[in-house]
This record gives C-alpha cells, structure tokens and sequence, in this order.
C-alpha cells in the first residue's frame, strides 16, 4: 500500500514537472517565434552632470533578426540608476511625443519605432534599461555613468599612426583547438584538410587569436585546460604562419572574457598598487609579445584590450577613471612597440554603429595622447545599430581622426558589412575579421565541419571583389 501511494505521488510528481516543463517550452517557443526587443543606445557612457542626454531606438526583431517594421506592441519601460526617461518620441526628432518626468513608462510602437531619451542624475555609477511587451524576449543595456575629470597626457611625444597597408579578410578562430579536442575534422568539397589552409584558399589572409592571462585557474575561461593561454596560441601562431596567414594577436588582460559588461584583472594582478599594476601589464606584454617573436611567429597586429569603451582591468582601468585607462592602455602600447616596433596597435570598442559613444572614446584617448593605429568596432546589428548607423560612424571616424577604421568584429551581414568596411572614406578602409565563423551563428563551415556557400561563394566574391591577396 505504501509502495503503491509512494509510486502514485512520484508518477503525479512526474506528470506535474512534465506539465510545467512543457508550459516552459511552449512559452520559449513563442517568445522565439515572435521575436523580442531590441535596443540600441547611441551612447553607453552617460556624464553624472544632471543634465547630459542619451538617445535610445527600440524597436521588434523576428527570430530571425528582421526588424518588424508594422509593430504597433505595447512597450513598458523600466530604468535602475540615478537618471530619468524624459522623452518618447516615435521619431528622433527634438519634438518629444511625451515629456515623462519619472524612471518609468511605456507606449506603444509607432510604424515599429520609438525614441527614447534618458536625461542623466549626478551620482557615478550603472543604470540599467528594461524594455518589456508580452510575449516577446525582453531587451536590456547598461550604461555607465561617470564623471570624466580633467584629462592628462600619458605622454608627450608626437605619434604618426602606422598605416596598414594590408586589405584584410580575417576571422577569429580562437575555439580551433578545443573543437579539435572533441574530435572535429574539417573538409572541403570533401577533401579533408586543415581549416586554415581551406579559408586560406578561399580568400581569408588573417587570423585573430584571443589570449588570457590564466584561463586555466578554477575562475578562468578554461579550467585546467588552460585554452587561450600562451602555449595554445604559441601553437597556433605556428600554424597561422605556415598556412602563408597574417596574425591579430587579441590581449583581454583577464583571466576570463572581457568585454563591455566585463573587464576583470586577472587573479595574479588582484591587490597591486597602480604603478605594480602597470608594470604588470606592460611585462605581461612584452613577454608574450617576446615569446611570439623567439618562435618567429611576431604578430602583425595586437588589441590592446578587447571591446574596451567601458574600460579595462577594472577596477582600476574603468571608463570613470580616464586617466589610470590611458595609463593602462599606453602600458600595453609600449610593450608591444618594445618587442615589435613594427607591429601596428588597434584600440577595440565595441561601437559599430554608436558614433556618439565612438567619439566620446576617442576624443578621451586623444586628449590623453595615446598612441595607436588602427580604430577597431564590433559590429552585431541587435545591439550596435543598422547597417546605416555602421557605414555613417565609421565615415565619420575615418574623417576626424588620422587612424584607420576597421570591423574587428562581426557574424551577420557578411557582404553588406565588408562592402562598408572596405569603402571607408579618405583611403581608412582596412577590411574586417569575422568572430569564430568555425562554429557559431553563421558559420563557413557546417557543424560537420564542411565548407558551406558562406565558405565557397561569398568570401570567394568579397576577396575578388576587393582584391584580397
């Protein structure tokens, strides 16, 4: 009896968490169906002054990404942080359709856009925005608030930007040694061979590598295997160069991913001065940078820092703390012209489409006197902006600064995207590196490992197109 009534429950219990768990799916099912959200800032540094402005477009996406032009959804609004929403507009005009003098509110789309504006409050720190509507994936950002102070030169000698004179077709392939851990084989037509060599011959000249300082400690990005760290990247670099490839090496400066919501120091760097922490870095570079070189495998090009426009080593090198960033970054500069005078220096942020936040960044590093080569942006249409913001901002930076431009990240759009980047005005225009095409989002290999159309047809066409050697 006890065992019957024990066996009714667990079946009952069994049927109910099965229920749930339907409910669960056929819920997530919708939301992807229907898509969600999407918000892009114009800026993600805001100045705590009372007063500064942020404009932010919100509009549906499908699930595959399109923009649901029609959409007429019920948008609610909710902001964390010391600032307030005071406009919604359905177009980006200074004729605000509402004037709202709290942290929340909501409307409707008007033809699938509105406006929003934040007007800032005066305390350093993060605001969080919430667009929500039924039934739809909800869409966030952060944006940091600071108070930017007085700016100091880290130096005061006069830098003349190295020109690339490469046109690039490059790809992030950083994940290669852990996809060939699990056993995947890579082919083309199929005939087997080495992934490199295949993108080689299909127009591809450059690689990027991620590296982090001590990605195998138990908070790093690859506990006890220790992928991105130096002896993996020295291997790989060997077989970047014996394919006839170029090399972008990236330094995160952490011990895990950094990135806009992200840069933390690495644990060995935890608990030092500033000065130590600056020597830190600077030594970590130049003995990476060193060690590449001995094995003749010297980069071409070097990040120094990854998606920084928040900062980096954090909490040191933050946005809020211009002064200590620049120190920081001319710290890794210097250690890679140290090694390598010849190898050119991006700055990567984040903001392909966000030329508001772009500049802001760069007038700072300017103001500063940080040397450096080459503007590198991310590019990733649900969080950067539409194809026109992209083209206009990187116009726009190509006209107002002496580096060049360059998309150092992207998935989406591969021909509109190279097609902007390689028509950058004033002779800017370097090219671009797709982020891990070998096994995420729109791959140029199948998840088999064959060579798909993205492999065979389309970067074919762009390197012919442009004249990719």
């Amino acid at each position: 009896m006890g065992s019957f009534f024990n066996r009714s429950i667990s079946y009952l219990a069994f049927m109910g968490l099965l229920v749930s768990s339907l409910n669960a799916a056929h819920a997530q099912s919708n939301r992807m169906r229907k898509g969600s959200v999407q918000i892009t800032p114009y800026k993600t540094t805001f100045i705590a002054n009372g007063k500064d402005e942020l404009r932010i477009r919100v509009v549906v996406i499908n699930a595959a990404g399109d923009e649901i032009n029609g959409a007429n959804n019920l948008i609610r609004f909710s902001l964390k942080g010391d600032a307030k929403i005071s406009k919604i507009s359905p177009d980006n005009s200074s004729d605000a359709d509402r004037e709202l003098g709290d942290t929340s509110a909501q409307a409707h789309l008007v033809n699938g856009i509105l406006w929003v504006t934040l007007t800032s409050g005066t305390t350093i720190g993060h605001l969080k925005l919430d667009a929500k509507s039924d039934t739809l994936w909800t869409g966030s950002t952060e944006i940091h608030e600071i108070q930017p102070g007085k700016p100091h030169k880290v130096t005061t000698a006069i830098y003349t930007p190295e020109r690339v004179s490469d046109k690039i077709i490059g790809a992030d392939i950083s994940f290669l040694p852990e996809l060939e851990s699990r056993g995947m084989k890579f082919s083309d037509k199929g005939t087997p061979g080495d992934p490199m060599e295949i993108m080689h011959a299909h127009g591809f000249n450059y690689i990027r590598l991620r590296i982090f300082v001590d990605p195998s400690q138990p908070k790093g990005y690859s506990p006890n295997k220790g992928f991105c760290d130096l002896a993996h990247t020295e291997a790989m670099a060997k077989r970047i160069k014996a394919a006839g490839m170029k090399f972008l090496l990236d330094f995160h400066y952490s011990d895990y991913w950094a990135d806009p919501q992200q840069q933390n120091k690495p644990s060995a760097w935890v608990g030092q001065d500033f000065p130590t922490l600056k020597r830190s870095l600077r030594d970590y570079t130049v003995s990476v940078m060193k060690a590449l070189k001995d094995q003749g495998t010297t980069p071409d090009m070097v990040q120094v820092g990854n998606e920084i426009n928040h900062g980096m080593v954090w909490p040191e090198g933050a946005i809020n703390n211009l002064d200590s960033l620049a120190q920081l970054i001319y710290a890794g500069v210097t250690g890679v012209k140290e090694v390598s005078p010849s190898t050119t220096v991006m700055l990567h942020i984040a903001l392909g489409g966000q030329n508001e936040e772009a500049r802001f960044f760069l007038d700072n590093m300017k103001a500063r006197n940080v040397p450096f080569d080459v503007i590198g942006l991310s590019y990733y249409p649900r969080w950067h902006g539409t194809l026109e913001d992209l083209k206009n901002n990187m116009a726009d930076l190509a006209k107002r600064y002496p580096q060049q431009v360059m998309v150092a990240e992207y998935s989406q759009l591969k021909r509109e995207v190279n097609d902007i980047a390689f028509n950058v005005p004033n002779g800017k225009a370097v090219g671009t590196f797709i982020w891990e095409p070998l096994s995420s989002w729109e791959g140029i290999f199948d998840r088999s490992g064959k060579a798909n159309d993205y492999m065979d047809v389309v970067y074919p066409e762009i390197a012919k197109k442009y004249h990719i050697h």
